[in-house]
């Protein structure tokens, strides 16, 4: 059975969990996103002592791909990538919607996880029961006729810290809302398969999907 290690760092806080195949055996987790980089590897190391393993045991590493926080991102990804680097281990990337829907199944219907992206602005994408993408993950503005057609169809499930904002501006009868606590334990599943699958990312070449262009505003000038 493969030992994998799973890391998120993607949305609030950050955790890291040890799985045989797809049963977790150790997880830490530390909700202050700021410490993330101080933390985190750290927190790999003693998680790994915690468990009787070692790093050169590990058989891959997956890594929560966003969307989400810019730092988090690129912290989560830079210590994937160094890891499977000096190890010289396969890397497995895992959409964050993904991984937030696999926290919510089995529901009823359809689900949309959404992370808040400030504003009435959210990323999001809605999955089957299977985990099967419907809608893909980019960022929505939010109105009373968003999802409509997903709703129409059936029942829905919105669920991530992006949810709250929409819930005032909707009222179809078919709307569900959940609260949904996604961390690394979520990625065991999804990661695991996609080893069994070969579904490897290109180690040189992964970044992580931010959702849209990151960028600075430049300070207006003064005098």
């Amino acid at each position: 059975m493969p030992l994998l290690l799973h890391i998120d760092t993607a949305v609030t806080g950050a955790s890291v969990c040890l799985s045989d195949d797809a049963q977790v055996l150790a997880y830490s987790a530390n909700p202050a996103q700021r410490d993330s980089a101080a933390w985190l590897q750290a927190a790999i190391r003693d998680l790994m002592t915690g468990a009787g393993r070692r790093l050169d045991e590990l058989s891959a590493v997956s890594v929560s791909a966003g969307p989400g926080s810019y730092t988090g991102l690129r912290v989560g990804m830079a210590s994937a990538k160094g890891l499977c680097y000096a190890l010289g281990i396969p890397l497995l990337t895992v959409p964050t919607l993904k991984m937030m829907a696999a926290a919510a199944a089995p529901a009823d219907g359809l689900l949309c996880p959404m992370i808040d992206a400030r504003r009435l602005e959210v990323f999001a994408a809605v999955y089957n029961s299977k985990l099967e993408e419907l809608v893909p993950a980019a960022p929505f503005i939010l109105d009373e006729n968003s999802f409509s057609a997903q709703l129409d169809a059936g029942p829905v499930t919105f669920f991530g810290n992006g949810s709250a904002k929409f819930r005032p501006l909707l009222t179809h009868p078919n709307a569900r809302f959940a609260e949904v606590e996604a961390d690394a334990r979520h990625l065991a599943p999804l990661a695991s398969a996609a080893f069994a699958a070969g579904a490897f990312a290109d180690l040189a070449y992964a970044v992580p999907f931010y959702g849209k262009e990151f960028y600075t505003p430049v300070p207006p000038k003064t005098g």
